[in-house]
């Protein structure tokens, strides 16, 4: 892992390959190099992949609990600015993804792509209010309780049951080293809504979800393809929210096709 500082903040990463940079946005569990391990290893052959750990994940500081999705914004501006990334495509998973839309909005000469994994425009742009506030409240209970508690209560909700066994459980193990501070301000700033920001978008966007996702289902995927002006929409096939690890062949596939028909477009 590498480390740089943004504005006071030790921010972690993992860089592979060469060609035209992809930065990768893990979920509001976990962190950058297990969600996107098979991104970062079968996608450096076309493109310089990022995987960061957001403020208050993996390697990287805890930010304040109330950073909200501006201070995540501009801090991801600021990193890509700080590893000379220029314009580079996004990718983000979840949180990720919302965290994607908002920079999109503070900051839209920054992203030349959005590609959005089982993403919302916040949970309280894309869920009926009573469910936003559910997740909210769980998750604030959930980062006093033990860390097998912590994973034992999420894992079930972000795989599909025919996810193998060892992949859940790699997965789990970065749930068990999770901050406190850190996984609530990412809550807080998962529940925010950034529906506005959806039809401002002016770069392409791909839209990946697993079509047996619980935790952003069909519904939250076809408003969001209604939404952003000429957003694809791929769905992919046994898989539930985190598709980086389900369905790595699958997911990078689309990834890269979607990145070549670009480049090729340019």
């Amino acid at each position: 892992m590498e480390r740089v500082e943004v504005d006071g903040l030790q921010i972690a990463y993992e860089r592979a390959g060469t060609g035209p940079p992809l930065v990768l946005l893990h979920g509001y569990v976990g962190d950058g190099p297990v969600t996107w391990r098979r991104q970062l290893d079968d996608l450096s052959d076309d493109f310089t992949v990022v995987a960061w750990d957001a403020p208050g994940a993996g390697g990287s500081s805890d930010p304040p609990e109330r950073f909200g999705l501006a201070g995540y914004a501009d801090c991801l501006a600021g990193f890509v600015d700080r590893l000379g990334l220029g314009r580079p495509h996004l990718a983000g998973i979840s949180f990720g993804g919302i965290l994607a839309l908002a920079l999109s909005g503070r900051h839209p000469a920054v992203p030349r792509s959005l590609v959005l994994a089982s993403a919302y425009a916040g949970w309280a742009g894309s869920l009926p209010a009573e469910v936003a506030d559910q997740r909210l409240r769980q998750a604030m209970v959930l980062s006093d309780l033990p860390p097998e508690e912590f994973a034992g209560t999420l894992l079930p909700t972000m795989f599909s049951e025919s996810t193998p066994r060892a992949s859940v459980e790699a997965f789990g193990a970065s749930l068990r080293v999770f901050h406190p501070v850190g996984f609530r301000a990412m809550a807080h700033a998962s529940a925010e809504n950034v529906r506005d920001v959806l039809a401002r978008i002016q770069v392409p966007t791909l839209l990946l979800y697993g079509d047996r996702d619980v935790r952003a289902p069909l519904a939250v995927a076809e408003d969001l393809h209604r939404s952003i002006p000429g957003a694809r929409l791929v769905l992919l096939p046994r898989a539930g929210h985190v598709t980086t690890i389900e369905v790595p062949e699958a997911f990078n596939a689309a990834v890269r096709g979607f990145l070549n028909d670009l480049q090729e477009g340019a």
